[in-house]
């Protein structure tokens, strides 16, 4: 994982801005993990392929603690790190993944009806 910290107290944005800035940003990242995690192991998912449903799962998990990490380190350092651009947009690319599947879990779950003899 890759977190930023700022050597030189000149250099340091005022705690406030990081603040304003990362703490929603991080709260919106956990939301939208934990919303994915509900969704995949949820009944409603069993229309995924298993293995493809397990390794998002586990990426999920990962990002939550590295979320879970940075927040810590945030706070340790009294605003003084930040995080790598990368990672965001890694975590960026897992929300937009977890979207995909949700929208292919609505289509396939309303598009089987109750007594749909389709299936």
């Amino acid at each position: 994982m890759a977190v930023m910290f700022f050597p030189e107290p000149s250099n340091v944005p005022e705690q406030p801005l990081v603040q304003t800035i990362l703490e929603p940003l991080l709260d919106n990242f956990q939301y939208w993990f934990n919303e994915a995690t509900v969704l995949l192991t949820a009944p409603e998912s069993n229309c995924l392929d298993v293995d493809n449903r397990r390794t998002l799962i586990e990426r999920i998990r990962v990002a939550e603690k590295e979320v879970a990490t940075v927040r810590v380190l945030l706070a340790a350092t009294d605003g003084q790190a930040g995080i790598e651009p990368l990672m965001v947009r890694d975590w960026h690319h897992l929300v937009a993944q977890y979207w995909q599947v949700a929208r292919q879990v609505r289509q396939t779950n309303y598009s089987i009806q109750p007594g749909d003899d389709s299936t």
